[in-house]
């Protein structure tokens, strides 16, 4: 069985996520969307409040489930047996931070290869950073993340802008 893991911090999950994800389910048995702790970015939803909208999110999708891990990549992807991960790129500045994590990743485990997939052409200016701004004046974001937690994610920017 191919297995890929997709890892982000997806937070919130957008748009460009779902088609990286929904593309990788159609080239790997299993694809695991591993919600990453990046201690590094200050975060509108705990780990698990991602993982229960990813799952949400990609119910549809028999051969994708969702996960977290807060150690370091690698390590998981040996744990889960995975041939590969998946990283969408939107721009050449995405490429080269990612190049060079797929040197490390390959470095520290040779067994799984690094997928590099361009984002379409009408996801390539999301981000989630984005979106949390035009969410946290007020406006519409449901064209950005999927629709049946756009409801949900609005609630909790409110939320957040309100505290």
């Amino acid at each position: 069985m191919r297995v890929a893991v997709i890892p982000g911090s997806f937070d919130p999950i957008t748009n460009g996520h779902m088609d990286i994800i929904h593309r990788a389910s159609m080239l790997f048995d299993r694809v695991v969307v591993l919600v990453v702790v990046n201690t590094d970015k200050n975060p509108a939803f705990t780990p698990i409040e991602r993982v229960l909208l990813i799952e949400k999110a990609t119910k549809e999708w028999d051969n994708v489930i969702i996960d977290c891990y807060d150690g370091l990549l690698v390590d998981y992807v040996e744990r889960v047996g995975a041939c590969a991960i998946v990283k969408g790129l939107r721009a050449v500045s995405d490429f080269e931070y990612e190049f060079q994590m797929a040197l490390y990743n390959k470095k520290l485990y040779p067994k799984a290869e690094t997928v590099f997939m361009t984002t379409s052409p009408k996801n390539m200016y999301l981000s989630s950073s984005g979106v949390k701004q035009i969410a946290a004046f007020g406006r519409d974001i449901s064209d950005f993340v999927p629709k049946v937690i756009c409801d949900e994610i609005m609630q909790r920017l409110n939320q957040k802008k309100g505290e």
